[in-house]
């Protein structure tokens, strides 16, 4: 399966200054696939050690000297170990401290050694445990769920991916066949999502029910994770605010409320298990900017906040919605149906690279999206079907004079009174 991570892995090898590398991203997005994956293309042999699958494995970082610790590895492994030309993979590196305090040596000492650290919930063991983490000494990857276009390479549909970001750049209708089937691969993903699993199972066979087995799987693995890697007093208030998630995207009104929760619900009772969630990387928080202004960032409310999951396929799984209700486009299920677009677009945005926040003026009007891509603030409405009113996006642009808005929505692509229309199954082409 064909990540887009794979170019980004290429750089790093070939850089003069290069780090060990640590790729994040939450369980079952496919780090361990890609990265043996690409072991096995660009070198001439790997050495795999999990730290949760093989305990023993961390009694070879009590002395954190590369040599010595290379040394060992390749004994318990019997492979050996070269500079430049294996790659060395440390797996859940969470579970083993010293393996990252070591990363520290190896970039200072021994930089030779090609390293790749993968850890699924690295930010919640660094934030609450007492580790020595080698700051500065290290570069970052993180791996998402399949995006859009990816979910296209895996349908093997690499012209229609073509002419999508032609159309993008010349604001030029697609064809309304090539349109139709991009809007068909679009809903099929808004049910089964970007988890190579489920993108997998899906393109073999195309059965729903399987797809929803598997997501429900990961579901109980992320629950799982919550009771294995938390405070025994969070556990329960983390798994009530993963559900609410995707509970409080289906109101008008998808600003996260505590009071949602459970009654008389507050910040202070709940704000550690939204920081586990964020930092397992299995959800996200989109903020209220109170001022368009730069940093935007400087200018985001502490306490107003969109929350989202981070696989619209798990997303829908966890209401349960079913394949029909989406490929048919039930009516009833309009109002999830809005959040569950939001969520999808934030997701394709957000893997993008850009900072995203949202606008609101009083209840009179709200953008779904802002966000600086080049030198504009650019604002971003988010429709779930072809609807072209924007009330909201004619109070922004009135205010604030954007050099151009973005409407997304099922209509194909055009630019008109300032604002470019951009189909939803072209998101991942904004950035």
């Amino acid at each position: 399966m064909e990540r887009k991570i794979y170019k980004e892995l290429l750089a790093w090898k070939g850089s003069p200054d290069r780090k060990p590398l640590i790729l994040q991203g939450a369980r079952q997005v496919g780090k361990t696939y890609i990265v043996n994956y690409f072991a096995g293309k660009e070198y001439s042999n790997s050495v795999y050690c999990n730290f949760e699958k093989d305990e023993g494995l961390r009694d070879f970082f009590g002395d954190l000297t590369p040599e010595k610790i290379i040394k060992k590895l390749s004994l318990y492994k019997r492979r050996e170990i070269f500079r430049e030309n294996t790659l060395i993979i440390f797996d859940e590196i969470q579970a083993c401290p010293g393996a990252i305090t070591s990363l520290k040596y190896f970039n200072e000492e021994a930089n030779g050694y090609h390293i790749i650290a993968l850890g699924s919930l690295l930010g919640v063991s660094v934030n609450r445990e007492n580790f020595s983490f080698p700051v500065g000494k290290v570069q970052f990857m993180t791996l998402y769920p399949l995006d859009f276009e990816e979910y296209l390479m895996a349908r093997g549909e690499s012209e229609l991916i073509a002419l999508i970001g032609e159309c993008y750049e010349k604001n030029a209708p697609l064809d309304s066949a090539f349109h139709e089937r991009a809007l068909d691969y679009y809903k099929e993903y808004l049910f089964v999502g970007g988890m190579p699993e489920a993108v997998e199972e899906y393109g073999k066979n195309h059965n729903p029910e399987l797809v929803r087995i598997i997501q429900q799987t990961i579901l109980e693995s992320y629950q799982n994770d919550m009771s294995k890697y938390n405070r025994q007093s969070e556990i329960p208030k983390t798994r009530i605010v993963y559900k609410n998630i995707s509970t409080q995207l289906a109101k008008e009104n998808r600003k996260f409320q505590y009071k949602n929760i459970k009654q008389g619900g507050r910040a202070s009772e709940f704000e550690n298990a939204i920081e586990w969630l964020c930092l397992a990387g299995i959800a996200s928080q989109n903020y209220r900017v109170e001022q368009i202004m730069l940093p935007l960032n400087a200018y985001r409310s502490l306490t107003d906040f969109k929350f989202y999951m981070n696989d619209v396929g798990l997303c829908g799984a966890s209401q349960d919605i079913h394949y029909e209700d989406i490929i048919g486009e039930n009516p009833l299920l309009d109002n999830f149906k809005g959040g569950l677009t939001e969520n999808y677009v934030f997701n394709q945005l957000t893997e993008n690279g850009l900072s995203l926040y949202y606008w609101t003026s009083g209840t009179s009007a709200e953008v779904d999206f802002i966000t600086r891509i080049g030198e504009d603030i650019i604002p971003i409405e988010v429709k779930a079907n072809i609807n072209n009113r924007s009330r909201s996006l004619g109070v922004y642009a009135g205010r604030y004079k954007p050099g151009y808005a973005v409407r997304i929505s099922q209509k194909n692509f055009g630019f008109e009174n300032g604002t470019k229309s951009v189909p939803l199954y072209a998101v991942f082409c904004i950035g």
